[in-house]
C-alpha cells in the first residue's frame, strides 16, 4: 500500500527517486502564478512538459513550446485547483520512451513506444506503436532499482533515453499487461503469478521494525561523500565490527549490492545500509552533513526569577 501511494503521487515519487540518485528529468513544482517563470527557467527554459500531480496513460501531460503557452496552460490548470509539475523537455527522446515491466528483482519484458504523427506522448493508449527490445544493462538496473526504492514488487517503469543515460519518467504500480504481452509475446501475467507463489514462503517483513527492538540499535544509511576518510578503504578496514555495526546492503549509483564482501573498496557517493548502534552511526556522519541540534536548554535557577527582580535589574 505504501509503494502504491508513493507511485501515484508524481511529486512524491520523483522526490524519493532523486534522493536515491536515480536519474530524472529536471523537475520543479509550482503552486502560484508568480512561480511559473522562475520554474521554467530552473528547468532550462521552453519547451517544457507540464504534468498534473496525478494521472496515468498520458492524461494530464502537456507539451508547451513557449513560455507564454506554458503560462496559459498552468494558469488554466490552477484555476481548476490543480497542482502541476514542470519538467525539462528531453529533446533527444521526443515521442519515444521505454517501458520495462519489473517483477521482483528482474525485468521480465521491455518495449520501446514511439508516438505517431505530431503526438509527443508515446503511450499505446494514445496511438503509440510498440516494439520489443533487449533492454541494455544500465536501463535494466535503473528500472529494478526505481521499483525497489518505491517499495513495488510489480511495476511498469517508464524511462527516457537521454544523452546522459536513462531518466525515469514514471513508475506505475498497476501497469497494463495486454500491450506489453502482445508486443513481446511473453507471458508477463504468468511471471507475476510465479513470483507471488514463490513469495508465500517468504512473507514481506518490515526490517526496520524487526531490527529496532533493542534500545539504542537501529537501521540507517551512511553516506560516503567525496573527500571522506573512508573513500579508498575496504569495508573490512573501516572497523565496523568494533563499532558494533553490520553492513546489510551497499548502494552504488543504480547498483544494489546486498551483503557486500569485506574487501569491497568504498567509492565517493556510496551508501551503506547498516544495522547496529545508532550512536556509532552518528559518529561516522561528517560534521557538515549532521542536522543542527536544538539550542541548549539551561536548567532553571534554584531561586525563581520574579517580575519584581527583572524590573529591578533593568533600572
Amino acid at each position: 500500500a505504501h509503494g502504491i501511494a508513493n507511485s501515484r503521487d508524481k511529486l512524491r515519487s520523483l522526490q524519493i527517486l532523486a534522493r536515491h540518485h536515480i536519474g530524472i528529468p529536471e523537475t520543479t513544482f509550482v503552486r502560484d502564478k508568480k512561480d511559473v517563470l522562475p520554474a521554467i527557467h530552473r528547468v532550462g527554459g521552453a519547451p517544457v512538459i507540464i504534468k498534473l500531480i496525478e494521472g496515468t496513460q498520458g492524461i494530464g501531460v502537456l507539451l508547451a513550446d513557449t513560455v507564454n503557452a506554458a503560462e496559459s496552460i498552468i494558469e488554466l490548470l490552477q484555476s481548476q485547483k490543480q497542482d502541476v509539475l514542470i519538467q525539462k523537455f528531453v529533446a533527444e527522446s521526443r515521442g519515444k520512451d521505454i517501458r520495462a515491466l519489473v517483477v521482483g528483482d528482474r525485468v521480465v519484458a521491455a518495449m520501446r513506444r514511439v508516438a505517431q504523427g505530431q503526438e509527443f506522448r508515446s503511450n499505446v493508449h494514445r496511438g503509440g506503436v510498440a516494439q520489443a527490445i533487449d533492454l541494455p544493462k544500465e536501463y535494466e538496473d535503473v528500472a529494478i532499482r526505481a521499483a525497489q526504492i518505491l517499495g513495488l514488487r510489480v511495476a511498469g517503469v517508464d524511462m527516457l533515453e537521454s544523452s546522459t543515460g536513462p531518466q525515469i519518467m514514471e513508475v506505475n504500480s498497476s501497469p497494463g499487461l495486454e500491450g506489453i504481452e502482445n508486443c513481446t509475446q511473453l507471458d508477463v501475467a504468468g511471471a507475476i503469478i510465479d513470483y507471488i507463489a514463490a513469495q508465500i514462503e517468504f512473507p514481506e517483513i518490515d526490517i526496520r521494525q524487526r531490527l529496532t527492538v533493542s534500545k539504542g540499535y537501529g537501521v540507517n544509511e551512511l553516506y560516503i561523500p567525496e573527500g571522506s576518510e573512508y573513500v579508498g578503504k575496504k569495508i573490512a578496514d573501516i572497523d565496523l565490527s568494533e563499532k558494533d555495526l553490520n553492513v546489510l546492503t551497499l548502494y552504488r549509483g543504480s547498483k544494489v549490492i546486498p551483503n557486500p564482501k569485506p574487501d569491497r573498496v568504498m567509492e565517493p557517493g556510496d551508501k551503506l545500509l547498516c544495522f547496529g548502534k545508532l550512536e556509532s552511526m552518528r559518529g561516522m556522519i561528517p560534521a557538515r552533513t549532521r542536522k543542527k541540534r536544538r539550542p541548549t536548554v539551561h536548567e532553571l535557577p534554584d531561586t525563581p526569577v520574579t517580575h519584581h527582580q527583572e524590573s529591578t535589574n533593568h533600572e
